[in-house]
């Protein structure tokens, strides 16, 4: 069982199209496959970047793909939703029982609402989506549409993750354009992610750290 087998998959697609679709009508930013596919690699790269298995990577690769397909039936749980779908998903492949699980343990946690990482695969996983702040996830242009989440994810200009291995650090740099958003305006929606990411870096033995236009903030 590898990535590519979830890629070609037309449920997992669906899901993605239908999720997507819903919460471009509820005013959220960008969830669909891209944004997975995101997730899956920077992930995959953290854990790769800190030396752990080929094994590991692979998981992580494809819980990162998995992980938000439940907006399709709601937003509201949709971890534990999406963990569901993700298990009746696999249980169609030969991916081995211990790693369904895992994976579906992952996904059922990534939210800072109900979720907590515990292990180096569900760390990955919360960072690397936590950490997707981008401004084409923003899906209307016109600034007089934005709410808070568009303001804020249209203001970041630039944005990279950065893991140091020698420092055992992960630091996530934004470039925000302050004429759109202050940082005050970022914390009201990130803080609790960012404080789940510092608390998914613990797990992997480093620190988490955030800076935003050179400024250490976090």
């Amino acid at each position: 069982m590898k990535l590519r087998d979830l890629k070609n998959n037309a449920e997992v697609q669906e899901y993605y199209k239908k999720g997507n679709g819903i919460l471009g009508k509820l005013g959220y930013t960008d969830h669909s496959v891209g944004h997975a596919e995101i997730v899956a690699r920077q992930a995959a790269n953290i854990l790769d970047q800190f030396g752990y298995s080929d094994h590991e990577i692979e998981l992580v690769k494809i819980a990162g793909y998995l992980h938000d397909i439940g907006n399709a039936i709601n937003r509201s749980h949709h971890a534990e939703y999406g963990a569901l779908l993700a298990n009746e998903i696999l249980k169609e492949t030969d991916l081995p029982l211990a790693d369904r699980v895992e994976v579906v343990s992952c996904i059922a946690n990534h939210d800072e609402s109900t979720g907590t990482a515990f292990d180096p695969v569900s760390a990955a996983l919360i960072i690397a989506d936590k950490t997707d702040v981008r401004r084409n996830r923003v899906r209307t242009k016109d600034p007089v549409q934005f709410d808070i989440h568009d303001r804020v994810n249209y203001a970041v200009v630039g944005q990279n993750l950065q893991c140091d291995v020698d420092r055992k650090s992960i630091t996530l740099n934004l470039q925000i354009d302050e004429h759109i958003c202050t940082m005050y305006d970022y914390f009201e929606i990130f803080l609790g992610r960012m404080v789940m990411c510092r608390r998914a870096a613990e797990v992997l033995g480093v620190t988490f750290k955030l800076k935003a236009n050179g400024q250490k903030v976090l």
